[in-house]
């Protein structure tokens, strides 16, 4: 398996989707690319971090400013 592969199927890889075949291969491949490997490592740890947070409530002046920049980008595009 190529590191395209590994990251074509990757998040698959990481909700548990892919067949036992195709983990075994990727895992193989996870064992012999330390680049990979990080690359699932820190994919894995960012989706458990953000799973476990509660979100931050935006201060409102963030919040207008987004509305603010949102509304200017839609009305450019039309």
């Amino acid at each position: 398996m190529l590191c395209t592969e590994v990251m074509r199927q990757l998040s698959e890889y990481l909700d548990g989707e892919l067949d036992a075949a195709l983990v075994q291969e990727l895992e193989r491949h996870l064992s012999d690319c330390q680049d990979c490997r990080v690359v699932v490592d820190t994919t894995r740890k960012t989706i458990e971090i953000y799973c476990n947070t509660e979100p931050a409530p935006l201060p409102p002046e963030i919040r207008t400013r987004l509305h603010e920049a949102l509304a200017r980008r839609l009305a450019k595009g039309r």
